[in-house]
């Protein structure tokens, strides 16, 4: 039976069918991105497997656009869309850990600070992000970049198993030994295959870290990051570390006549034994006087959440991102000469390692097609003032152009925004021609496609 209508769907799901005029209408259709302001025909607050595949049927049924969204955190907005359908799994966020086989399953709504609640109570973590409210889904089918990756690998690396629903209403197992093609597909093809509505990780003894940010004088940032780039690549693998470039907010760490000042920093996360943080951030401090910093162990989750009040629900936000291989002497230099611009304290760049376990699972293993870069760059601004939109986009896009000659063409799907159409090819990388096949397959309408697209 062909549903028509919102009410019709109404009668088949078990969550709430939302649509214009409804008292939840304004905050159903909102994302993490305040820049993003679009108003959907219907948004879907699923419940359950089931509630998806009908909702996948309504919208391919009637050919609306369908977004899915866990999190709401893509910068480009692609958890909601115009006159379309939504269906948002932010009431699917369960957990549940199997602390003997060291796993953990999780809804597809749920967010890495879901995840990292329920898993840290046993002891164990895998690669996540850098927010806490970031959903897993999201950002594993992208890559998963985050402080256990040199260790551990991306979060797709330790993906076990997906259930998703495909584009025909069907709920398929995707794994090593299920639907490998689907399984391989989504491990870096982002949201082109279809809905995970809940994906199972592997585990790692992981409870309570060393981490911390360290602030240096920002006239030291080519000194940081020249020692950087020697640095993180013989550095152990427990040890996750990023530079960047932080306006001070105004913390009790940082000394009340410096807040608001720009600094250089580390951010620096030891996930090995605590006891020995201290010793393995020493190269930090003897590389240039930290002029501020949080430092010490502390358990993993709050790590998780410790950037999440600079990036807050609503920001406006614009990025762009490459992936690096070689830190150049060039490149530096255009980074000294940008970052330090960085409009406000919620403006950022980050340059992330990905070397370590990474490198370690062949570039053709999964569908994420760069594992021979050593980093993936992000260059973020943010605000809440709308005023600050054209300051902060020209902001981004001048440092990006900047740097772009000595990055690789192309860069981290998560990290796309809306206007990067264009790089797809470039951004999924070698992969990209398999990718499109296993497309055909699975999605030959491209139902799935308000996302970075794999046209079929």
């Amino acid at each position: 039976m062909s549903v028509k209508t919102p009410n019709e769907l109404r009668d088949l799901v078990r969550g709430e069918v939302i649509v214009e005029g409804d008292a939840e209408y304004e905050s159903a259709r909102s994302v993490h991105n305040g820049m993003i302001d679009k108003r959907p025909a219907v948004v879907v607050r699923v419940m359950n497997a089931g509630d998806v595949m009908t909702t996948v049927n309504y919208a391919r049924d009637n050919g609306h656009k369908l977004s899915v969204r866990g999190g709401g955190h893509s910068g480009p907005g692609f958890g909601t869309n115009d006159d379309g359908v939504v269906i948002d799994l932010s009431k699917m966020r369960g957990v549940r850990v199997d602390p003997n086989g060291k796993t953990a399953r999780a809804e597809g709504g749920a967010t890495w600070g879901d995840f990292n609640a329920a898993t840290s109570a046993f002891g164990l973590a895998t690669t996540g992000g850098i927010i806490s409210t970031t959903g897993i889904a999201g950002l594993t089918l992208g890559g998963g970049i985050g402080y256990l990756t040199r260790g551990h690998g991306l979060s797709l690396d330790n993906l076990v198993s997906a259930d998703v629903v495909t584009a025909d209403g069907k709920m398929l197992v995707a794994s090593a030994n299920e639907n490998v093609d689907l399984f391989w597909a989504i491990r870096g093809g982002g949201g082109n295959f279809g809905v995970c509505t809940s994906l199972e990780y592997k585990l790692q003894p992981v409870k309570t870290v060393y981490w911390g940010p360290m602030f240096y004088e920002v006239s030291e940032a080519a000194n940081i990051l020249r020692f950087y780039r020697d640095y993180i690549k013989d550095a152990p693998e427990e040890m996750g570390a990023f530079p960047a470039f932080q306006i001070a907010p105004p913390l009790p760490f940082i000394p009340e006549n410096r807040h608001g000042d720009m600094f250089a920093a580390i951010v620096a996360c030891w996930s090995g034994d605590p006891a020995d943080g201290a010793r393995q951030f020493k190269a930090f401090h003897d590389v240039a006087e930290v002029k501020a910093e949080m430092v010490g162990p502390v358990p993993y989750p709050v790590i998780n959440g410790a950037f999440d009040g600079l990036f807050p629900p609503g920001i406006r936000q614009y990025w762009k991102g490459n992936f690096v291989k070689e830190l150049t002497d060039d490149a530096i230099a255009a980074h000294v000469q940008h970052g330090p611009n960085a409009p406000n304290a919620s403006s950022t760049m980050h340059l992330y390692p990905i070397n370590g376990a990474c490198h370690r699972v062949a570039s053709d293993a999964t569908a994420f097609g760069h594992r021979d870069a050593n980093f993936s760059m992000v260059i973020l601004a943010a605000s809440s003032d709308p005023a600050d939109d054209a300051a902060n986009t020209k902001w981004v896009r001048e440092y990006s152009a900047a740097v772009a000659p000595h990055s690789e063409v192309g860069g981290y799907v998560n990290f796309m925004d809306d206007d990067d159409g264009t790089r797809v090819r470039a951004n999924y990388g070698s992969n990209f021609d398999r990718l499109v096949k296993i497309k055909r397959q699975f999605d030959p309408d491209n139902v799935f496609r308000v996302n970075q697209n794999i046209a079929p």
